[in-house]
């Protein structure tokens, strides 16, 4: 019972919707960041990879994965048209339609993307909901694939670090840092298998000589003592909610059963997963430092980043009412380790890369 809830909670888990505050579409700068500084990769991988004689399409079909309320979706799907575009008009070819769809879990905000669709736009458009861990779309029917900033998602929480008679139970934490091995392994395990599962799914909805373009978020393969990673922020953010249950907030029970969906991992693992597949091979990658929200001055953006991604989580787990004094909490946590802080080297990493579907 326990694994289904938590792969319920997994499941139907979205950004925060609307346009408010702390909404998603106001705190997702980092994210958006991240697109625009892959621009030049993707149309890169575009102009190099994609073969319009080969395609013969009457349409181009484009499938934004993780597309949340469409703020960011918006700009990389319009990077991908004009690099498409550019390849036809560069073999003096007729450039065929556009059919785009974003897809995002059931519980995500679609009426906001539909509402701020571009009134320009030079496409169709169609929201495609349901996880990406699976089959969403028809054999061999997508021309190009683009994710970014979603795969460190994994589709549910492993079963072993909930149960209490499990040497990987995660109890008073609720994510890897300053975890146990055999937590970071039930992570490592989950994380793999969704991994497999995502490129299985898109090897079959891909035509031949599709392209997948994909922003990965992962850590350097070794971390030293005077380096930290994004999971630094989320131990931070555990111990405001271990505060929390001590005082009686909540109780310690809930701690104990709630971890967040999320795992990012060492960069040699992905490059594995990733070449492993016999589907796809790998035509491209660079790898980025991630952004940091370390130095003090970030920190309140930072807050504002993480409530809007994890808020719908956090009270679907332990209600209404925590989370404005939670991220209150955390704000004053991490000023006071930013000194400590902000002296250390950030080693999260993002990986872009470019996987092409095999004949």
């Amino acid at each position: 019972m326990e694994n289904e809830l938590s792969k319920a909670l997994a499941e139907s888990f979205s950004m925060k919707g609307g346009e408010g505050p702390s909404s998603y579409a106001q705190n997702s700068s980092i994210q958006r960041e991240k697109i625009e500084a892959a621009k030049m990769f993707l149309q890169d991988a575009i102009a190099k990879k994609l073969d319009p004689n080969a395609l013969s399409a009457n349409q181009i079909c484009i499938a934004d994965l993780g597309c949340s309320t469409g703020t960011n979706a918006f700009i990389a799907v319009q990077y991908i048209i004009e690099a498409v575009e550019s390849q036809y008009h560069s073999q003096g070819l007729a450039v065929p339609e556009f059919q785009v769809f974003f897809n995002d879990l059931v519980l995500n905000d679609f009426n906001t993307l539909f509402r701020n669709l571009p009134p320009e736009r030079t496409y169709f458009a169609a929201g495609i909901p349901g996880s990406f861990y699976g089959r969403l779309f028809p054999n061999k029917t997508l021309h190009v694939v683009h994710s970014s900033s979603t795969l460190g998602w994994i589709s549910e929480i492993p079963r072993e670090i909930t149960n209490r008679n499990s040497v990987a139970y995660n109890k008073g934490r609720i994510h890897v840092g300053d975890a146990p091995k055999e937590v970071v392994d039930a992570y490592a395990t989950q994380y793999q298998l969704d991994m497999e599962t995502f490129l299985n799914a898109r090897a079959q909805e891909l035509v031949a000589g599709g392209l997948m373009l994909l922003q990965i978020p992962c850590e350097a393969d070794a971390m030293l003592d005077s380096e930290i990673s994004r999971t630094k922020f989320f131990e931070l953010l555990g111990s405001c909610l271990a505060d929390m249950a001590k005082e009686g907030i909540f109780g310690e029970e809930d701690l104990d059963s709630f971890n967040l969906p999320l795992y990012f991992p060492p960069l040699k693992n992905l490059e594995e997963i990733l070449e492993g597949n016999g589907d796809f091979s790998v035509e491209g990658k660079e790898i980025y430092p991630e952004i940091s929200l370390i130095a003090p001055n970030n920190v309140k953006m930072g807050a504002s980043h993480c409530r809007a991604t994890l808020e719908v989580l956090i009270e679907k787990h332990f209600g209404d009412g925590i989370v404005d004094d939670l991220f209150q909490r955390y704000v004053r946590k991490v000023m006071e380790f930013a000194e400590v802080m902000k002296v250390q080297k950030f080693k999260s990493l993002v990986l872009f890369v470019l996987l092409n579907r095999k004949p």
